[in-house]
């Protein structure tokens, strides 16, 4: 097996081929296989359709720049600089923007019952004037808005799909919006929860020796 082989989430997560947990990762065949084909659907489509390459890449990195996850955030920028080498300074502002919006969440209120105790509340990200006139409306809203799937899950409602729609988002472009701020953040916490483990592992033997 070569590294062409593994999926984003084994390379991102330093699985080694053949290892126990690269063969218990295999065992799953169709979660593997879903998630790698959501992967290259979603950042390498072949036909843009309402969401333009440029967004749903931006959306990725700064999904992944949220995180406190370095594999996943690095290969999100540099896959929005390989867009086009122009990108290189919209790359910059993503990880700017996330690096001053990202906090330890999930925000958000639960109804009123016995999970209200577990209510949490956070900032709020909102682009400023000077950013918003670099990104554009559309791409502003898009980042909002995944800061909110991401970091405020509870709070996404009806409100969050309008203020979409009056920056000029459609709804099928909402849809595959959604679905880049979904799958980028399943990968972190895959990647995360992997590296961890592995490296939990490590040590342990390190420590029997």
């Amino acid at each position: 097996m070569t590294h062409h082989d593994l999926t984003l989430i084994e390379r991102l997560a330093g699985v080694a081929p053949g290892s126990p947990v690269g063969r218990a990762f295999r065992a799953r065949p169709e979660a593997r296989a879903q998630s790698e084909r959501s992967y290259q659907l979603l950042l390498f489509p072949e036909v843009a359709g309402p969401v333009s390459l440029l967004e749903r890449r931006a959306v990725a990195a700064f999904v992944a720049a949220l995180q406190d996850e370095p594999e996943t955030r690095a290969h999100f920028l540099a896959l929005l600089r390989q867009t086009d080498p122009a990108l290189a300074p919209l790359a910059r502002l993503i990880a700017h923007e996330a690096d001053g919006s990202a906090h330890p969440g999930p925000y958000g209120a639960f109804p009123e019952g016995p999970l209200s105790a577990e209510s949490l509340d956070g900032p709020v990200y909102v682009v400023d004037d000077a950013t918003r006139l670099e990104l554009g409306e559309r791409l502003s809203a898009a980042l909002e808005h995944a800061h909110l799937l991401a970091l405020h899950p509870r709070d996404a409602g009806p409100e969050a799909l309008e203020a979409l729609l009056r920056a000029g988002w459609t709804r099928d472009g909402i849809v595959v919006l959604t679905q880049v701020i979904g799958l980028v953040s399943f990968q972190v916490r895959v990647v995360a929860g992997l590296r961890s483990y592995l490296a939990a592992r490590q040590a342990s033997l390190l420590a029997a020796e």
